[in-house]
């Protein structure tokens, strides 16, 4: 891979298809695979992801909000699109640009089919989310009698899946909860399906689910860390490959005398001689202010550098007094060997609020 010139993040289109093929070796044979590509891409680039994903016969996307599947629809995806999370405003653009909609409570179910009967829909599909303990969005087991009976007033929609999501599909520790949502969902499923008199798919893995509960694949799987090259877990680590590599440079290299301090309010202050290195990233590319004051670091030929002092805004400095190192030389901020999983453990933190934190005005290459 070319050293970098300026602060970038590279997109290994391979590792994605590694881990896609890696996800779909897990599948049992009628489970259909939806990847979930919000949050642009969880960092990286929804539509260039989509776009690649497509071409492997992924059955579903989803995004969290109705304007990233418009972006998605405008960058040629033709797959149906769920959204996880549509707000009743956006409806009418929902419809128009062939998107699906996760449906979580009577209000945004009455408001959808009140949109779908003035746009004059017929079995406009739907996807009916349940509660099996997250406690964030969806029915209760309880509604399925209302559910059903508002559905059976109108033609207008027509239910193509019912879902929940798993809470800790993660910990082990928590299996007999899982199991338990997992019962939970089953059970909403049968009186839902009877009730309605056809049967929509049903899904509830995520990508730990998909790893560690093989019998609950059911209709559909959704994954959206492990395409991205996280498992979860040490062991699944080892199956995945991080896509995303986020490098940078040297700007300039500063002596700093003992006594004196660096950066913003004076927050680091050497007991010693030091030599820094000064980056052209920040905060406002994804590497929060938590980073700072040595919890953070980042590789310089191939030895780790403490972030020093609080970090700004577009800058961050870091302590290079034993590295062998110039002006211009690449620095990589996390990568396959010291990933973003590790730098967010450094702040308490997790892989998916790095990632997805990079900011858009860091320049993306994707690389085949």
């Amino acid at each position: 891979m070319p050293k970098a010139q300026e602060t970038t993040l590279e997109i290994d289109l391979k590792a994605l298809k590694h881990n896609f093929t890696y996800l779909k070796s897990k599948l049992q044979s009628n489970s259909k695979f939806l990847a979930v590509v919000k949050a642009f891409g969880y960092g990286s680039d929804a539509c260039k992801i989509a776009q690649y994903l497509q071409d492997f016969n992924v059955d579903y996307f989803a995004v969290a909000y109705v304007n990233e599947g418009v972006e998605l629809r405008n960058a040629g995806i033709s797959k149906p699109i769920l959204v996880l999370h549509p707000q009743a405003a956006n409806f009418k653009k929902l419809i128009e640009h062939c998107l699906e909609p996760s449906l979580y409570n009577a209000k945004v179910l009455n408001e959808f089919i009140k949109i779908a009967v003035e746009e004059k829909q017929t079995d406009y599909p739907i996807h009916i989310k349940f509660n099996t303990g997250l406690n964030r969005l969806g029915f209760w087991e309880n509604d399925v009698e209302y559910v059903v009976s508002k559905l059976k007033l109108t033609q207008s929609v027509k239910v193509k899946s019912i879902f929940s999501h798993l809470a800790a599909s993660e910990d082990l520790n928590e299996k007999e909860f899982t199991e338990n949502q997992i019962e939970n969902f089953k059970s909403i499923s049968s009186k839902f399906i009877d009730a309605i008199g056809y049967k929509p798919m049903t899904h509830i893995c995520n990508t730990s689910g998909i790893l560690n509960y093989p019998g609950a694949h059911f209709d559909m799987v959704r994954s959206g860390i492990g395409l991205y090259g996280f498992g979860n877990s040490e062991k699944e680590n080892e199956n995945f490959k991080p896509i995303a590599t986020l490098k940078t440079i040297i700007s300039q290299i500063h002596l700093i005398e003992k006594g004196e301090s660096v950066g913003y309010n004076r927050a680091f202050k050497s007991d010693d001689f030091l030599k820094t290195a000064t980056l052209p990233i920040g905060h406002a590319d994804g590497i929060g202010r938590q980073y700072g004051n040595g919890k953070g670091f980042v590789t310089i030929n191939g030895q780790k550098a403490p972030i020093v002092g609080n970090v700004c805004m577009d800058m961050i400095m870091v302590n290079i007094t034993n590295i062998d190192c110039k002006e211009g030389d690449e620095v990589i901020v996390f990568d396959q060997n010291n990933t973003a999983e590790t730098l967010a453990e450094a702040t308490k933190t997790i892989s998916y609020e790095l990632i997805t934190s990079i900011s858009q005005r860091v320049k993306r290459v994707f690389i085949k």
